[in-house]
Order: structure tokens, then C-alpha cells, then sequence
């Protein structure tokens, strides 16, 4: 018989847009900024990961602030002070996705633990619960910060167990990024895969239990699990 879920852990953006982020990049940089918005993004990723993998851990915003002045000088870009600060402010204006709100009320209904564990620092995750009418429905943030190391390190996932002293078969992870879905599930996580860009599965062998576009998915799973 398979256990209970209990809790749920989410990556931050299963929940939070991060969309506008990059509209403001367009905005700044027009007919380039989409061009920006990718290189950034993935020199995130990379720059979380090599740090991790070499023990030279440094926040999240860091990293994003580091990761956005090399995208822009790969780009050619004049990235002014001033524009540099607008985009990485615009972490702190982080707001639900539509669906988002409802759904969490759902869970929360169902006497579930309901928790951030998220490469987003603590003050950004207290922001974005502030601007998206979410309090009261969260536990304590879970950060990378508290372990210094971004996911998909194990020790990463296993903030959720120690936080609640469950089973992992009794936390149910929500990721937004399929290579989360991947970290997660190779933890041992129940995972769904919140899959809000409609991206092609990673190519690694793994694949998250349950899979949908919005956080319906997510409630689905755990009523039925």
C-alpha cells in the first residue's frame, strides 16, 4: 500500500510567473531582449550548477545578477546600472500564476504541509507570497541557501524531509523545469511536473509520475494517489 502524501514541496515558479521578467528584458532591449532572456536563463543554470558542483556556493541572486552581465556581453549589449537594477528588482515583483491561488487553497483544505523549496532566496519567496495573497498557506521557505547547494543536488530535495520528518514517498514534489522533474524523481520523490511552456521531456531517462500545464495536475494526483 502506498503511503499518504502529506506535504508538498513546490519549485517556485510552479506557482509564480516568471514571464514578466523577461518582458521587461524585451522592453529594455527591444528586438534583442528575447535573445537576452535565453542566454540568461541558461547561463543561470549553468553558473548554479558549476558553483555547486565546486563547492562555490553563492546565492541565488548572484548568480542571476553574474549570469545576466555575461549574457549581456556575449549579446553586446550596453547593460547600464540602471537597467541591470530594473531586471533583477523585478525578482521581487514575482505574482501568481492565475490558477495558482485556488488551487493551493485546495491543498490546503486537504490538512497538506504546503512548502517552497526553491534556488530562490527567502526574501524574494516572502515577496512573491506578499504579492500573490498567498499568506497563511505556506510552511517555512525552504531555500538552497540553508544547505548551499542549488538543485538538483540531493541536498537540495532532502531539505523537505528533514523539514517535515517524513518518508519521501509521502512528499510530493511540483516542478516547473523538467530537469527539476528529473532531480526530484531520482530523489524519490512523488513528482508532477507542472509543465507551464509545454517543453519536450528531458532526454534523462526519467520521467515524473504525472504531467499537465497548469496545477490541476498537481491536485489530481494527490486526491488520487
Amino acid at each position: 500500500m502506498k503511503p499518504k502524501i502529506k506535504a508538498i514541496a513546490f519549485d517556485g515558479f510552479t506557482v509564480l510567473d516568471p514571464r514578466p521578467i523577461f518582458a521587461l528584458a524585451e522592453s529594455l532591449f527591444p528586438e534583442q531582449g528575447v535573445a537576452l532572456g535565453n542566454s540568461w536563463r541558461i547561463r543561470q543554470f549553468e553558473y548554479s550548477w558549476l558553483r555547486t558542483l565546486s563547492g562555490n556556493y553563492v546565492g541565488f541572486m548572484q548568480v542571476t545578477e553574474e549570469a545576466l552581465v555575461f549574457a549581456a556581453k556575449s549579446l553586446k549589449l550596453q547593460l547600464t546600472a540602471s537597467q541591470k537594477q530594473r531586471l533583477m528588482d523585478s525578482y521581487y515583483a514575482l505574482q501568481a500564476w492565475p490558477d495558482a491561488l485556488p488551487i493551493l487553497k485546495a491543498l490546503k483544505a486537504m490538512d497538506l504541509h504546503l512548502v517552497f523549496l526553491s534556488n530562490l532566496p527567502v526574501d524574494v519567496l516572502d515577496a512573491a507570497v506578499k504579492n500573490s495573497g498567498f499568506t497563511g498557506l505556506f510552511d517555512a521557505h525552504l531555500s538552497t541557501d540553508k544547505v548551499r547547494a542549488f538543485k538538483p543536488d540531493p541536498r537540495a530535495y532532502q531539505m523537505g524531509v528533514d523539514a517535515f520528518r517524513l518518508q519521501r514517498e509521502e512528499i510530493a514534489f511540483a516542478a516547473f523545469g523538467g530537469w527539476d522533474a528529473a532531480g526530484a524523481k531520482w530523489f524519490g520523490y512523488p513528482t508532477v511536473w507542472i509543465n507551464r511552456l509545454n517543453v519536450p521531456l528531458e532526454e534523462l531517462g526519467v520521467s515524473a509520475d504525472k504531467t499537465g500545464n497548469d496545477l490541476r495536475v498537481l491536485q489530481d494526483f494527490v486526491e488520487n494517489y
